[in-house]
C-alpha cells in the first residue's frame, strides 16, 4: 500500500442533511442495481416467445450476467480503492442504464444478450465501489445494523425487479426495461449532489487524527493482494460465497415455480406470470428481518469477536429445513383468470388469509429468509472489520466475484436440473425437487462461517493495531 502526504486538509462534506441525502442516494443505488438483476427472470416466458428462443437460454443470460458483473467489479473496486470513488459510481450507473435501455430495444437474442452484458459491466461498479464508501460512514459498533439496511436495499431491489417485471411486463416485456433506464438516468443526476466521504472516517483509531484535518492517504497496491489473500478470515468469507450463492442463485427461479403451479391448475400463461411474480415477492419478505440479523450480530460481536461469523453460521444452517418445506407444501391458487394485474394481485394477497396452504407457505418462507438473511449484514460487516479501509472495496469485489461464479452456477445448472428431472417428475414437481436439491449447498456455507469465527478475532485485532500505528503517523 502507498501513502501520499499533502499536509492537513479541512474536513470535507456538508452538514447532517447533506450526509443523510448522500447515504440515501448510495442505498437507493444499491437497490436499483438489484432491480436490474431481478427484472429478467419473471419475464423468461414472454421474452423467450418474442425472441424465439427456449427459456433455458434466457437463464443463461442471467447466469452469464452475474459472472460478468462480478468480474467487472474487481476492476472497479481496485480503481476505487486507489482514486476518487464518486466519478466511478456515476460512470457505472450510466453504463448499466445504457445496457438496460438496449435490452428494451433488442429484436433478437444476440442483441439482448449483448445489452444485458453491457448492463452487467456497469452494475459491477455500484456494489463494489458503493460498499467501500458506505463502510466509511459506519462505526464498528453499528456495522451489522447499518449494513443490514445496505443488504436489505439490495434484497428490496431484487423483489422490486421481480414485481416490476411481472406486473409491467405481463403484456409488454419491454416496458419495465424502459422505466428502469429512466430511473438510472435520474440516479446519475442525484450523484452530482452527494459529497465525497473521507476514507477511514468511521474508524475509532483514526478519529483523533482526522479531526485535526489529517488525511488518511493509504491506498492499495498490487503488492497488497498476497496479504489480502493470506488473511485467513478473508479466505473463508470469499469461499463461502461459492456454495451460498449456488443456493441463492437457484432461487431466482421461484417465480417460475409458482407460475408453473398456476398453469398446472389451469390458469393462462399471462395470469400465471403475474401469480408467480407476486407469490415470489411475498415469499421473500422475510429478507426484511436481516435487520434483526444485523442487530444480533452487533450484540454478539460486542461479547466475542467470533460473534458475527457465529450468527451467520447458525442462521444459514437453521434455514435449510424451512426451504425444503416451502418447495413441497401444497399450494391452492384461487385468482380470476384473465383479469388485470391489479385484480390478480388483490386475489393473491387475500389468499394469504383465506387459504391455509398460502398462509403456511408464507410463514415458512418468512422463517427461511429471515434465518438466511443473517448472512448478508454480518458478511458485509466482517469484511470491514478484518480489513483496513483501502482494502475493503477490493476484498468485497473478490468475494462478489466468487459469489457471481456460485450464483451463475446455481442459476444456470438448476435450469439444466429442471430439464433432466422432467423425465421423472412432471412440472411443477421437477422445479420443486431441483430447488430443494440446490439448497443443500447451504451446509458447507455454514461450516465455512464457523471456521471464519475461529480466525476473525486475530485478524480484527491486527487491523486495529495497524490503524493505531498509522494514526500516530498522520
Amino acid at each position: 500500500m502507498t501513502s501520499t502526504r499533502s499536509g492537513p486538509r479541512p474536513v470535507r462534506g456538508g452538514g447532517p442533511a447533506h450526509r443523510y441525502y448522500s447515504v440515501v442516494v448510495f442505498v437507493v443505488l444499491a437497490s436499483l442495481d438489484n432491480v436490474a438483476i431481478g427484472l429478467v427472470p419473471p419475464l423468461y416466458g414472454p421474452i423467450s416467445g418474442a425472441l424465439a428462443v427456449p427459456q433455458r437460454l434466457l437463464g443463461l443470460v442471467t447466469a452469464v450476467g452475474f459472472l460478468v458483473s462480478a468480474v467487472a467489479a474487481v476492476g472497479w473496486a481496485y480503481v476505487g480503492d486507489r482514486t476518487d470513488r464518486k466519478p466511478l459510481l456515476m460512470v457505472g450507473t450510466l453504463i448499466w442504464a445504457a445496457g438496460t435501455g438496449g435490452s428494451a430495444l433488442a429484436q433478437n437474442y444476440p442483441t439482448f444478450l449483448g445489452a444485458q452484458l453491457v448492463a452487467a459491466v456497469g452494475l459491477g461498479a455500484v456494489g463494489s465501489v458503493g460498499f467501500s464508501v458506505v463502510t466509511d460512514l459506519i462505526s464498528p459498533r453499528r456495522r451489522g445494523l447499518v449494513m443490514s439496511f445496505w443488504g436489505l436495499s439490495q434484497g428490496v431491489g431484487t423483489l422490486a425487479g421481480t414485481l416490476v417485471g411481472g406486473l409491467l411486463g405481463a403484456t409488454d416485456w419491454r416496458r419495465p426495461f424502459v422505466v428502469l433506464t429512466a430511473v438510472g438516468l435520474v440516479a446519475t443526476a442525484a450523484y452530482l449532489f452527494t459529497y465525497d466521504i473521507r476514507r477511514g472516517q468511521s474508524e475509532p483509531e483514526l478519529a483523533g487524527a482526522l479531526a485535526t484535518g489529517a488525511e488518511y492517504d493509504y491506498r492499495i497496491t498490487r503488492a497488497d493482494l498476497p496479504r489480502i489473500l493470506a488473511r485467513r478470515t478473508n479466505r473463508w468469507l470469499v469461499l463461502q460465497g461459492l456454495t451460498a450463492q449456488a443456493a441463492f442463485g437457484s432461487l431466482v427461479w421461484l417465480p417460475v415455480l409458482f407460475a408453473q403451479r398456476a398453469e398446472a391448475q389451469g390458469y393462462s400463461a399471462a395470469t400465471a406470470v403475474v401469480v408467480g411474480s407476486v407469490f415470489a415477492t411475498l415469499f421473500q419478505l422475510g429478507g426484511v428481518l436481516s435487520i434483526v440479523g444485523g442487530l444480533v450480530g452487533d450484540a454478539v460481536q460486542r461479547r466475542t469477536l467470533r460473534g458475527r461469523a457465529l450468527v451467520a453460521a447458525v442462521g444459514i444452517l437453521a434455514a435449510l429445513p424451512f426451504y425444503l418445506v416451502l418447495f413441497f407444501v401444497p399450494l391452492r391458487i384461487d385468482v380470476p383468470d384473465g383479469a388485470g394485474s391489479g385484480a390478480v394481485v388483490a386475489a393473491v394477497l387475500a389468499s394469504v388469509v383465506t387459504e391455509p396452504t398460502v398462509g403456511l407457505s408464507l410463514l415458512t418462507a418468512v422463517l427461511a429468509l429471515a434465518l438466511t438473511s443473517a448472512n448478508s449484514p454480518n458478511w458485509f460487516a466482517l469484511i470491514a472489520d478484518v480489513n483496513p479501509p483501502e482494502h475493503r472495496g477490493t476484498v468485497y469485489s473478490l468475494g462478489n466475484l466468487v459469489n457471481g461464479v456460485g450464483r451463475a452456477a446455481g442459476n444456470g445448472l438448476v435450469g439444466v436440473a429442471f430439464h433432466a428431472l422432467r423425465a421423472a417428475f412432471p412440472p411443477p414437481l421437477n422445479y420443486a425437487v431441483g430447488l430443494a436439491a440446490f439448497q443443500l449447498f447451504f451446509v458447507p456455507t455454514g461450516v465455512m462461517y464457523w471456521l471464519a469465527s475461529r480466525t476473525s478475532p486475530r485478524d480484527i485485532e491486527a487491523v486495529r493495531d495497524l490503524l493505531h500505528t498509522r494514526a500516530a503517523r498522520l
